[in-house]
């Protein structure tokens, strides 16, 4: 809904006003007849007759060329209610002459002035007045029905000015509820996306090394059920699961606000990944640590989880570097693996895997990339201290 124009109002208030304007008229033909000199043929009685004849005319002309914008018979109806006034004046000193200058300026500056003009002139108008009748003698009363008439339409103005506000407020209100609806739904959708990314950072990499076990198991059953790596590779499987399990608790926990892991937990990454895979995972921190936000130490360990994923899927490493750096504006973490034969680099549509690191990467105003070295795969995130 958008504002009405002031324009608008001031016309409204205008039409309202025309509701009494046979009664005024009617009191202003009879306070011109009974006054001195009254209606007559010849000299200033004429004059007084043809002046109140004009202004009666532009008066009904004004009203029914009221519109916008301003046409010229408007102005031309306006035009003579002031010289018809004036003239009124001028003859008939102790008539309503002063009640017609009033109105004709009043009618002025209602349609051609905007209201930070059309006030001052009315005062103007009205103060001057009030000294011509008390230099001149004339009685007080016309201005007190003058003054009425200039308090009705104050009124009337504030009434549709009021109205206009009241309306101006729901419109914001409405916004406001709007915009509301539109943050909840956005942190919603938000809440659902970090939760994705979480659940399937956990999963896939609990899974993956599961599935990697028990197909290793699977085969040694089919050679030889007695064969004694059989145990162990279930015993792996059966700790992925659980390890899983609670990661996906953990991830879970987020929600209401529990411990998240972070840079601590890396050592105990590298040192799980080098048990379960049996490759060495060496892992190395160096610069002064210094404070991070939740949400960067969280994206450190699940894009450094993410990465082991990555090589327990696609690589036959004989060793993986976890390094940890902190600088002076940045944190960077590489995961870098060294393969005895060229690796089989993830494919982005193949899963969520790197699309979700960079996700997490950008969130934070840090950059991650991920490429083909000489001797297999890095990965490297960056996020500002």
């Amino acid at each position: 809904m958008q504002t009405e124009d002031p324009a608008l109002t001031r016309l409204r208030v205008v039409r309202w006003m025309q509701l009494l304007t046979p009664l005024m008229l009617a009191w202003f033909v009879w306070a011109a007849a009974t006054a001195d000199p009254g209606f007559g043929l010849t000299g200033k009685r004429l004059i007084v007759v043809l002046a109140t004849a004009v202004f009666v005319t532009g008066v009904f002309g004004r009203n029914a060329t009221t519109e916008l914008p301003v046409r010229p018979a408007h102005v031309v109806f306006v035009g003579a209610m002031l010289v018809s006034s004036v003239a009124l004046v001028a003859v008939q000193p102790s008539g309503p002459g002063s009640v017609a200058v009033l109105v004709a300026v009043l009618c002025a500056a209602t349609a051609l002035m905007p209201v930070r003009v059309a006030v001052p002139a009315l005062i103007v108008a009205f103060v001057v007045l009030e000294m011509v009748a008390s230099i001149t003698g004339q009685d007080f009363g016309f201005l007190a029905v003058l003054a009425g008439f200039a308090v009705l339409f104050g009124l009337l103005y504030l009434a549709f000015r009021l109205a206009e506000s009241q309306r101006e407020t729901k419109r914001l209100l409405a916004q406001l509820e709007a915009g509301q609806a539109a943050l909840a739904e956005a942190a919603g959708l938000a809440e659902r996306q970090w939760l994705a990314r979480e659940m399937h950072d956990v999963l896939a990499h609990s899974l993956s090394g599961l599935l990697l076990h028990l197909e290793g198991a699977r085969m040694l059953i089919t050679e030889d059920p007695t064969d004694p790596r059989v145990p162990v590779a279930v015993d792996r499987a059966h700790h992925l699961a659980r390890t899983g399990l609670e990661e996906a608790r953990r991830a879970i926990g987020t929600l209401r606000d529990d411990d998240l892991p972070g840079p601590d937990r890396l050592a105990a990454l590298a040192e799980q990944f080098t048990r379960d895979q049996a490759v060495p995972c060496d892992f190395a921190v160096s610069g002064e640590p210094h404070p991070l936000k939740p949400e960067a130490r969280l994206a450190l360990y699940r894009v450094a989880q993410e990465a082991l994923t990555n090589v327990t899927r696609h690589a036959s490493p004989t060793r993986v570097s976890l390094r940890l750096a902190y600088e002076s504006t940045d944190t960077r973490l590489t995961v870098e693996d060294f393969a005895a034969r060229p690796p089989v680099i993830p494919a982005e549509t193949d899963g969520y895997g790197l699309t979700g690191m960079r996700e997490r990467a950008e969130l934070l105003g840090g950059t991650l990339s991920a490429g083909a070295t000489g001797h297999g795969f890095r990965v490297e995130l960056v996020v500002p201290a």
